[in-house]
């Protein structure tokens, strides 16, 4: 991967990340708000649905700006995105939240790619790899 790539899967990664990182950082702020708009979804256990969201929004996050397992963390970030689009942004007559739901969509897609082409060089990811290789010769 050549710099002008590399840097732009980095500065993609931490694009993505920071609408994630933001929404986890609302949810600890307002932990009893979210819990009720959980609850108000009808889903079960709304008090793990925020523990859960909470861990994948910030410890996901942040794990995909360091691209840290890069591919799996954006697997699960993918799955996330399109639940709770689905989940959260199903009412498509209001057009705001259809266009809520095709954002989550559009992130979505932008997980996808990450999977197929990874996080780039710049990346703890590369870095463990240039380690491995390195010990084995």
């Amino acid at each position: 991967m050549n710099t002008s790539t590399s840097s732009a899967a980095t500065l993609g990664r931490i694009l993505m990340s920071s609408l994630f990182l933001m929404s986890g950082v609302g949810k600890l702020t307002d932990p009893v708000g979210t819990q009720a708009y959980i609850a108000s979804k009808a889903l079960p256990w709304p008090e793990a649905a925020y523990v859960i969201a909470v861990v994948i929004e910030l410890g996901f996050g942040t794990a995909l700006v360091l691209g840290y397992r890069t591919r799996i963390v954006a697997a699960v970030m993918a799955i996330f995105t399109l639940a709770t689009g689905l989940t959260f942004h199903d009412n498509f007559a209001d057009p705001k939240q259809l266009i809520s739901f095709m954002k989550n969509i559009a992130i979505t897609g932008g997980f996808l790619q990450v999977i197929v082409w990874g996080a780039g060089s710049l990346s703890l990811d590369a870095f463990i790899a240039a380690n491995r290789r390195r010990e084995r010769a």
